[in-house]
């Protein structure tokens, strides 16, 4: 028997854990990347790790969409021109032999700039699941204002471009401000609201573009035009830049087309590699789930709104500074409808609005020659539109398929998974009886 008076047993020594490495507490000096250890793996690059989550399956379906959507969109569009009575083959001929002239060229890159700029600000809307019609009416007013406002000042250049620029960019996100605050404040959908804006800015557009308030008529002309832009405060052509490298075209290219490309390459880092673009598509997914996370969807609303209101200033800038020098009633109209078409098209990517927004434009450029054959030219609008239709099927028709596969790659995962666990619970209560067996017999 034990004396209670005696101490009681010392517990057994424990090893001391190590001391923590304190040269680690520092993040710059931590090390936590395997592949930047010794005899790790080789970092991978993003393009490859983007190709490896896609599989070879889901690559062939991202590239294969498009080239099958205009293949069927193709042989739709020549069975339309046959039932019109019309030759399918020579019609499309005729409009590729007119459409690669140098004059074509040169109006289907400036037409194109147009349309991309105008899907750029339909894109952004789309990011956030807006749908801002009224890009047509916030261009058409802050192109006037910005006309206005070019042929009332005087300013050396480049502060005569960057003023009217500045000018259209703020009148129009302003315009679309009100649809954002209509929104967030009263509930009333952006659809309505900008649809009713566009009205609004026609009719406000037509109430001053008169004689006897901001605009003028020349004389031995019939237009009705705001004052002309001085030359200080006009773009000229990007032509004597194309010179320097043998390219000499017979029209003039809009200077401005530089602007258009930096205005593609923002959207997509901003939406892509910032925190704005993260809770941007955040809120637009599920605003409930941006409000928990600390986003502000209402916020993010009238933000986009504004951001698209802001792009959509800038499409009336190419030919405003690089051609007409004035508003008037001949000033290109409908392009924020055509936007969102091309953006439709585009898949809301820069990249693939500019390839939309070029085959809008030459189809549009190449309307004029089919009468020559002809066929009307108001098939170029029903082709236009079955462009989009079979786009738009096939694209979901691939979005479905892609989920599918997800799933059964998901599925496939965790059986693995099960049985992998099922073999180790095998293996560990095997070696538990084992030992415990040994422990019995001792």
């Amino acid at each position: 028997m034990t004396d209670p008076n005696d101490p009681p047993n010392p517990e057994p020594s424990k090893p001391e854990p190590p001391k923590p490495d304190l040269s680690k507490a520092d993040p710059s000096k931590a090390d936590l990347s395997k592949a930047d250890q010794p005899g790790g793996p080789e970092p991978v690059p993003a393009w490859k790790a983007i190709l490896r989550g896609m599989g070879p399956t889901g690559l062939a379906l991202r590239i294969g969409a498009p080239v099958l959507a205009l293949l069927i969109s193709l042989v739709i569009t020549m069975i339309l021109l046959r039932i019109t009575g019309a030759d399918p083959f020579s019609s499309v001929q005729s409009m590729i032999d007119y459409g690669t002239t140098e004059n074509s060229i040169v109006d289907i890159v400036n037409r194109a700039t147009r349309y991309y700029l105008s899907a750029v600000a339909v894109a952004i809307g789309f990011r956030m699941a807006l749908l801002n019609i009224g890009v047509d009416g916030q261009y058409r007013l802050a192109a006037f204002f910005a006309a206005v406002l070019g042929g009332a000042v005087t300013l050396p250049a480049p502060l005569g471009q960057m003023l009217v620029i500045v000018a259209a960019m703020a009148v129009g996100g302003l315009w679309a401000a009100i649809a954002g605050v209509l929104k967030v404040t009263r509930g009333v959908s952006e659809v309505l609201s900008t649809i009713m804006l566009n009205a609004i800015a026609t009719g406000l557009i037509a109430y001053l573009l008169n004689d006897e308030r901001l605009a003028e008529v020349r004389p031995g002309s019939n237009n009705v035009a705001t004052p002309q832009i001085p030359d200080d405060g006009r773009v000229g052509s990007l032509n004597g830049f194309l010179s320097t490298f043998g390219i000499d075209l017979p029209g003039e290219v809009y200077g401005l087309l530089p602007l258009a490309i930096v205005v593609g390459i923002v959207f997509w880092v901003v939406i892509n590699h910032t925190r704005f673009g993260f809770d941007l598509k955040v809120s637009g997914l599920s605003p409930s789930a941006a409000q928990s996370s600390g986003v502000s969807a209402r916020r993010m609303i009238v933000y986009t709104m504004v951001g698209s209101g802001v792009v959509a200033g800038l499409i009336g800038m190419p030919e405003l500074l690089g051609a007409s020098y004035e508003y008037s009633l001949n000033f290109p109209a409908g392009l924020g409808f055509t936007g969102i078409t091309v953006a439709l098209l585009g898949r809301n990517h820069p990249a693939g609005i500019a390839l939309a927004a070029l085959l809008f434009a030459f189809l549009d450029q190449t309307s004029d020659v089919l009468q020559e054959v002809d066929v009307p030219k108001e098939i170029v609008g029903v082709m236009q539109g079955v462009v989009v239709l079979t786009v738009v099927i096939v694209y979901e028709l691939v979005r479905r398929w892609e989920i599918r596969l997800q799933q059964r790659t998901v599925a496939a995962e965790l059986a693995t998974g099960h049985d992998l666990a099922r073999v180790a619970a095998g293996t560990t209560g095997t070696g538990g009886t084992g030992t415990g067996g040994t422990g019995s017999a001792s």
